[in-house]
């Protein structure tokens, strides 16, 4: 066999050995378990009933003081910005309310953390005597304390 012949069957064994091990490696995905899934449907449903109700009290209970949340359209905001941007919208009177968008909801665990809650929601109020939907997509990080206690750390909402 000669020198050429030699490096194309070494490089041949080697890429069918690269192959074969990437094959044979099972990827580890963190699967969503019902019962995870059900505790951020409640949670986002408990927190986005206070939203519509405009209880503030109870809904800042949901967001961790280290907030940030990411808006494509307003940029980066802080657990203070965000909650005087709710309070003076809630001021306007003009029944803002949020509804998760149905089959849209996902959850993923986050190891040691939480999980990540992603899905689609519509948004409605009353402007000069006309409704306005809107219907968005969004991200949010929810860290699980060691009492039990969800709470918001970081919130992506896009697709404005």
């Amino acid at each position: 066999m000669n020198n050429r012949m030699k490096q194309c069957t070494i490089g041949l064994l080697s890429l069918l050995l690269l192959a074969t091990n990437v094959v044979g490696k099972e990827k580890k995905v963190a699967q969503t378990t019902p019962e995870l899934l059900q505790e951020i449907r409640i949670q986002d449903s408990v927190m986005f009933a206070a939203f519509n109700t405009q209880n503030m009290g109870a809904l800042k209970a949901f967001f961790a003081t280290e907030l940030e949340w990411f808006q494509d359209n307003a940029g980066q905001l802080n657990y203070d910005t965000v909650f005087l941007n709710f309070s003076n919208n809630f001021k306007k009177g003009n029944k803002l309310t949020r509804t998760l968008m149905p089959g849209t909801l996902e959850v993923h665990p986050i190891k040691n953390y939480g999980a990540i809650e992603t899905g689609m929601h519509q948004f409605r109020h009353m402007e000069n005597s006309k409704e306005e939907v809107g219907t968005f997509k969004f991200m949010m990080i929810w860290k699980k304390s060691e009492d039990g206690k969800w709470r918001i750390t970081k919130v992506i909402s896009y697709d404005h």
